[in-house]
């Protein structure tokens, strides 16, 4: 959904300066049987078998699938037997041999629009420009031109929603007759994400303790005159195709529907597309523990290092809650096949 910007404030981490503590751990440097792996017994792995499907569905699946979609389990089969036999959990640890990071979320939000201007307050959705040196500019000289550009292709009724739509880098769209479309990351103009919610911390509008999607959502609808300014503090913009009638959901790096609850966006330099994860951190919603099996099927740009993974949770309104809450300490393995 972002190969980009998964694109992903991040809802959560852009947002954010404290994490809520995790299970405790012993660090090692040593595979582990998955049976091993706090909470193995606790996930259902429901969804688990339909992300690995997807992926080697794919004319080229990521390696080293190749060689592994030939034995998944079919119908009947034990999905958690064939990834206790398969597969031995790696720890993540970054370069000093921490293992503890973070974990942050992201939904598909929703958003109304229409495909021509209806008023001045709307937000132009942009194709990418073929001129190197147009498509490249910041947010703010690129928004200062939107509204007469010629690669405008849609127009977004909510300032505030069509921002964070560019921080989640896909989402629908509903249409003035009822209509549904999808959209997602087409490219961006090359320059760093930053995030608005430290921004309004070192501008004293909000609390370092206070900062999630709905305190700056909030913020930048009762402050509309400065709203625009902190948003621009952001240079990163991304750029949107329509995404082909009847996509399962939105289309992750891997160029296929990421799966709710499964689908994890990484960092490429350190956890392989396609990667299996055991996630340990923390449930943000009933803050008891959340254990679960995670596919890499997607990046973002502010995903950085081998113990950060980013949470797809889907696209209602219940995911849209969990992933702003989502922003925890995080401990991982890496189920590499034996």
């Amino acid at each position: 959904m972002r190969r980009a910007f998964h694109v992903a404030v991040i809802v959560a981490v852009a947002l954010a300066i404290g994490v809520t503590a995790a299970t405790p751990f012993a660090a090692s440097d040593a595979p582990i049987e998955p049976a091993a792996l706090p909470g193995w017994t606790s996930d259902a792995l429901d969804g688990v078998q339909a992300a690995i499907d997807r992926q080697c569905a794919l004319r080229r699946p990521p390696e080293p699938w190749p060689a592994l979609c030939g034995t998944r389990p079919k119908a009947g089969e034990s999905l958690r037997d064939w990834l206790q036999t398969r597969f031995a959990a790696w720890p993540l640890a970054n370069a000093t041999g921490g293992e503890t990071g973070l974990l942050t979320g992201y939904h598909e939000p929703l958003v109304g629009g229409s495909r021509v201007r209806e008023n001045t307050r709307q937000v132009a959705v942009l194709a990418a420009p073929a001129d190197a040196a147009r498509r490249s500019r910041t947010r703010e000289a690129i928004e200062r031109d939107a509204t007469t550009a010629d690669d405008a292709w849609l127009w977004l009724d909510d300032p505030v929603e069509a921002f964070f739509l560019h921080i989640q880098g896909s989402g629908r769209v509903r249409l003035r007759d009822g209509s549904m479309i999808r959209i997602g990351y087409a490219a961006d103009n090359g320059r760093s994400y930053h995030a608005i919610g430290r921004e309004l911390v070192e501008r004293r509008h909000l609390a370092p303790g206070a900062v999630d999607a709905t305190t700056i959502k909030r913020w930048l609808r009762e402050h509309p005159r400065e709203a625009e300014t902190v948003m621009w503090s952001n240079p990163r913009y991304i750029y949107f195709r329509e995404l082909p009638a009847g996509s399962d959901g939105p289309i992750g790096a891997l160029g296929l529907a990421l799966t709710p609850g499964r689908s994890v966006a990484t960092d490429p330099a350190h956890v392989a597309p396609g990667s299996l994860l055991w996630l340990d951190s923390t449930d943000p919603l009933s803050a008891g523990p959340l254990r679960r099996l995670g596919v890499s099927q997607d990046t973002g740009a502010a995903i950085k290092g081998p113990v950060r993974v980013d949470l797809f949770w889907g696209s209602d309104d219940a995911a849209a809650t969990a992933a702003a809450a989502t922003h925890h300490r995080l401990r991982g393995w890496l189920l590499k096949p034996k």
